[in-house]
């Protein structure tokens, strides 16, 4: 054990004398079952017919209910497939493929960890609203959109017969096709040959090999998208925004790949594999937005090819090729025909992200490490003594007892509930690290019990899987045996967790899992997970069962049960259910800080909206231009961490000195004052699916030119971002979108759009723009935290649209428990029209009991202030009206702003403010 740990220290040396080794990681050629794929895509794309050998066997097609079946079969090997095409009630449309007898199952349990309550709640077409028409070898299924989605297109999928091809079609035109390119290939299960073909029964990677006992299951298919112009999603990449493509001109020589891995200072601008894969895509062109789930946890890679064609080479569409190693062929599509309708469709599989801990909105202090409780509650000291507010403070991996989680250094930290209880006297919490690798040492009590009870993954041969991770020979918790995760959720009971508080909450890292020792720096293959299924059928979504179980674990501790806080390296499509993520192992770099705006917005598209990179950046000494620019941006992020590696130097805000820590409590204190608009876009998302972080296309869907801008974003509907990300800059380029008018946030200046312009920007500048027909709640009182908020008044900023009028909405609940499920919760619709700002409750609002108790509850929170920007005449008068009472009020206008101060009018009333 001993020489294992110094060969680790060796590797984790040798690390930190380079970036990223891309020899330690596989390119396509690398992987066998991608390089078999991407042959046979490129040999069908040169033949001047579909080239595919798989065509529908003769009478098998029928619809039944909501189903449409049929058995495809390769002419050359005779094999039958089974297809299943099902209609959901959404329009959304599930193709699922695999051996109709196969020899062996194939891993299938993907969707039960993602799909909403393991895919039992989908909603399916009612039969009788489908129709089957069967004609020359095309089948066309059609229903009525209109009942589906809530629009007036019509959508059906047609099926070819010869060859094998699957299109979904809006209003009659093509908009998702399947195989259409030929590049569909199954390779189904088989006894193994005498004569192997090299890299489907044994493959080599470096000094390791994968022994490949199932043989070849990988599949591959294209699927195109008419019309598109761009395609996002599918992270974790550091690409841009709109995915470069990886075949044709100006493309990357390899595709994106999807397979959950520790990269230590990952390259940008590169599809190389990260911490997190989402097999989410979305295209979108000026006329329709569609997308594609493909739900498979196996290793997967994706190419993308951007088709043009005419006269002015407009985008004709985008095709890709999507290849997975293992499972069951399963993809979803979503026909829009709209990006909000597409989030809908999507969060309606897997569960948008809940509402989390208010807490959790606010600013986080991280870095490895913090040395002692005395440090810890010094930096608590200093973030007070500068007036910076803040909610969390983070420990990693050296506050424990030898890398034994679950445990504190006695000597650095002897009284961790004393330390909890000093920080959350100002409303703050503490954040500890747990890993998922168990430290082999029998004399540690988590190592023992979790050993004995046999909870670890096993090698290929049946013993335990064993490598290296940080504190040296480990074993891995196997998640996807239900006693183990149980098992591991109870270890953050409170009296198992020794040392923890209700006000202590985990970080779960490397959990891709990262295996020092193993090949690519994670497990083998070969491994073998409970149920006998290896490590290759379920790899992508093992990190995010481990986060499931320490959500539920702290979700337990307590009664009745609290929204937990646990932020992920590693996730897949569903992992929003369970908490935050974060990019990765950044670098503080001007490039780096460049990247997260594209990757935090790629997230986000994808589903993953608490998303967050680390401020100032991991790897490290940013100097202080840069790491006040970082905070300036990263209080944008919907997860707001600062954090850095422990050989870098310190950098609390205040050791930078000024002006530097000026712009910083500035910006930290800008992201406190809308904490009640991010808490309120959270229960937007929660509802809608849509993005907290919005690519400006989506929000404004037909402007072409904005399809590819990754710089400046929308904070929800309300808000455009332009930020500051080169060095020593002057100005910064902004485009206003749309007819609308915009107003800077700072100083309401209004610029009419459609406008682009110049912005001379000095280090304390932060470009920041309101949307006109916005009302932004927000909170003006200075606190230590947003604990010290909750019964604070709020501001109410009013941007009049070019007519005068705007629309918004305030959200507030107690912030921490499931109560707002209940209906405990207070939701205002917030309406300015012909000159009066009104207040109703909106139509989610109930008179339940417990609606009507929470309403008691915060009876004296009030409106503190009303700021209308951008009226279209002058005022002199505001009255108040709520119930039967009128009153004036102290109003103050100029020419095109009023501040209404004290209207003393309350969250939880109706009420209506005139100008006069």
């Amino acid at each position: 054990m001993r020489l294992g740990w110094i060969a680790a220290a060796m590797v984790l040396l040798a690390q930190a004398a380079q970036a990223v080794k891309r020899e330690d990681f596989k390119t396509c050629d690398q992987a066998a079952f991608c390089k078999r794929h991407r042959q046979f895509g490129e040999k069908a794309a040169q033949e001047t017919q579909t080239a595919t050998a798989y065509a529908v066997v003769g009478g098998s097609v029928h619809l039944d209910q909501h189903t449409l079946a049929a058995v495809v079969e390769n002419q050359a090997d005779g094999v039958p497939l089974q297809v299943e095409v099902t209609f959901l009630a959404s329009g959304v449309v599930r193709m699922r493929v695999q051996e109709e007898t196969p020899l062996a199952p194939r891993y299938d349990d993907t969707q039960k960890h993602v799909l909403r309550d393991e895919g039992q709640s989908l909603v399916y077409a009612r039969g009788e609203d489908l129709q089957l028409v069967s004609e020359a070898g095309v089948h066309t299924v059609s229903y009525d959109g209109s009942t589906a989605v809530g629009s007036n297109a019509t959508f059906s999928v047609r099926m070819t017969e010869r060859p094998w091809t699957l299109t979904y079609l809006v209003d009659g035109k093509p908009s998702v096709q399947l195989n259409t390119k030929g590049f569909f290939r199954f390779e189904h299960l088989r006894h193994k040959p005498e004569d192997a073909p090299e890299g489907e029964w044994e493959e080599r990677f470096g000094s390791w090999t994968d022994t490949k006992p199932r043989g070849p299951e990988s599949f591959g298919m294209d699927i195109g998208f008419a019309g598109a112009e761009h395609v996002y999603g599918i992270p974790e990449h550091s690409s841009p925004l709109s995915l470069r493509a990886t075949r044709g001109k100006d493309a990357y020589d390899q595709p994106y790949r999807l397979y959950n891995l520790d990269v230590f200072e990952y390259e940008l601008d590169n599809p190389m594999a990260l911490y997190g894969s989402v097999p989410l895509m979305l295209a979108h062109s000026a006329d329709a937005t569609a997308g594609v789930l493909w739900l498979n946890a196996a290793e997967t890679w994706v190419d993308v090819e951007h088709v043009r064609s005419g006269l002015f080479r407009r985008s004709a569409g985008v095709d890709t090729h999507w290849i997975s190693e293992a499972g069951v062929l399963d993809v979803f599509v979503l026909p829009g025909p709209h990006a909000r309708d597409v989030f809908a469709q999507y969060a309606e599989l897997v569960t948008p992200t809940p509402l989390p801990r208010e807490f959790a909105l606010g600013y986080h202090q991280c870095r490895w490490n913090y040395l002692d409780a005395a440090d810890v509650l010094g930096v608590s000291a200093g973030l007070h003594t500068h007036e910076i507010p803040y909610d969390v403070i983070w420990l990693d991996i050296e506050h424990t007892d030898g890398k034994r989680y679950f445990t504190w250094d006695a000597a650095k930290f002897p009284d961790p509930i004393a330390m909890q209880h000093t920080l959350a006297q100002d409303g703050h919490r503490l954040v500890t690290v747990v890993d998922p690798h168990v430290k082999h040492d029998p004399a540690y009590a988590v190592w023992s019990d979790a050993n004995a009870r046999g909870l670890f993954v096993k090698a290929h041969d049946g013993t335990d899987f064993q490598g290296w991770c940080w504190p040296g020979d480990s074993n891995w918790l196997d998640c996807f045996n239900p006693n183990a995760t149980a098992w591991l959720g109870e270890q953050y009971a409170l009296d198992r967790y020794n040392g923890s508080t209700t006000s202590l909450f985990v970080w779960n890292d490397m959990n891709e899992p990262s295996v020092f020792n193993g090949p690519e720096i994670t497990m083998d293959k070969d491994a073998v997970h409970h149920g006998g299924w290896e490590h290759r059928q379920v790899h992508n979504v093992n990190g995010m069962l481990y986060h499931k179980a320490t959500s539920d674990g702290l979700r337990a501790r307590e009664t009745p049960a609290l929204r937990p806080f646990v932020l992920s390296r590693a996730y897949f499509a569903g992992s929003q259910r369970y908490g935050a993520i974060w990019t990765g192992d950044n670098t503080a770099t001007w490039e780096h800080l460049r990247a997260s705006v594209p990757m935090v917005l790629s997230n986000n598209v994808a589903g993953i909206h608490f998303v967050g990179a680390d401020v100032g950046g991991f790897f490290g000494n940013p100097d202080s231009q840069l790491l006040t620019r970082w905070y300036q941006l990263g209080i944008w992020y919907p997860f707001f961490r600062a954090h850095a590696h422990i050989d870098t130097k310190r950098r609390e805000p205040w050791l930078l000195g000024e002006p530097y820590l000026t712009h910083i409590r500035t910006a930290i204190r800008q992201r406190y004052r809308l904490l009640p608009y991010l808490y309120t876009l959270f229960r937007e998302t929660s509802l809608t699916g849509l993005p907290l972080l919005r690519p400006m296309w989506v929000e404004f869907p037909r402007e072409t030119s904005l399809f590819a801008e990754d710089s400046a974003f929308m904070v929800g509907s309300a808000i455009m971002v332009a930020p500051v990300t080169t060095a020593e800059a002057q100005s910064v380029r902004v485009v206003f979108p749309s007819h609308e008018v915009w107003y800077d946030m700072h100083s309401h200046a209004a610029y009419s759009a459609p406008l682009t312009r110049q912005f001379a920007v000095q280090l304390a500048d932060t470009l920041v723009f309101a949307r006109g027909g916005s009302i932004v709640p927000t909170r003006e009182r200075r606190r230590r935290s947003s604990a010290l908020m909750q019964r604070d008044p709020f501001t109410l900023y009013v941007y009049a649209s070019r007519t005068g009028s705007a629309s918004g909405q305030l959200y507030v609940d107690d912030g921490e428990s499931y109560d707002y499920e209940n209906g405990s919760f207070i939701e205002r619709d917030l309406i300015f029209a012909n000159a009066t700002l009104e207040s109703r409750p909106s139509v989610r609002t109930d008179a339940s009991g417990e609606q009507s108790a929470f309403a008691a509850a915060m009876a004296a929170v009030r409106i503190e202030r009303v700021v209308v920007v951008g009226l279209l005449r002058t005022f002199t008068t505001a009255t108040v009206v709520e119930g039967d009472h009128e009153r004036s009020v102290d109003v103050s206008c100029g020419d095109t702003e009023c501040t209404i101060r004290d209207p003393a009018v309350h969250i939880t009333n109706d009420w209506a403010i005139r100008l006069a």
